[in-house]
């Protein structure tokens, strides 16, 4: 029964947009891995806690689809899209494994551990880890001003300019956009994800 409604619920959404259907299996594996757990018993929070990287880590992949960066945030025409992590790596492989081969306009990826005092120059995409929720402001404010697609998990990330939120919402993890941000440092969001989202600040109505 579980199958034949997640079967559903993405042609339903895949009809209405297909970033919005491959979004929202991958938001929702998260939400079936925990009706899973609580069912058969089996499992752990640990378990819980991988699926939810592994869903962060597709999504992360899948905003440099729906992102345009300006011609400054690269060297050159080839240069690889580098997925910058500052603080504890909740990742594990996942990350590596979500854009592993992949390539988009021509750019492949690269995946970059990032110590606390880093230059963040070079990152098209920069995920801050909650580690760093107390020093979120002054790490915000570091990339502010350069063309970097920030992306959180942490409040004091969205209370301090981040762009890209991610929220945990009844097991589903969920996004927050502020595209005032975005716009300030030369970053066009695709409005298909804009769609996606639960909250985007600064969007006109």
């Amino acid at each position: 029964m579980y199958n034949k409604w997640w079967q559903l619920s993405e042609l339903n959404f895949s009809k209405k947009n297909p970033l919005t259907a491959r979004l929202f299996k991958a938001a929702t594996s998260l939400m079936v891995l925990a009706w899973l757990l609580t069912s058969t018993g089996r499992g752990n929070c640990e378990d819980v806690l991988s699926m939810e990287y592994h869903v962060k880590a597709v999504f992360l992949y899948n905003f440099a689809k729906y992102v345009d960066w300006p011609a400054t945030a690269f060297t050159n025409a080839t240069e690889p899209i580098t997925v910058g992590v500052l603080g504890t790596d909740p990742f594990g492989d996942s990350l590596q494994h979500a854009v592993e081969g992949k390539v988009i306009n021509g750019r492949p990826f690269v995946i970059k551990p990032l110590a606390a005092n880093a230059d963040l120059t070079g990152c098209q995409i920069l995920f801050i880890s909650d580690s760093e929720a107390s020093r979120m402001g002054e790490i915000l404010a570091r990339a502010g001003a350069l063309p970097v697609l920030t992306v959180g998990e942490d409040e004091a990330f969205a209370q301090n300019g981040g762009i890209i939120n991610f929220v945990l919402k009844e097991g589903k993890v969920r996004l927050e956009i502020d595209l005032t941000t975005a716009t300030k440092v030369g970053l066009k969001i695709s409005s298909r994800l804009l769609a996606v989202a639960d909250l985007v600040k600064g969007k006109d109505n």
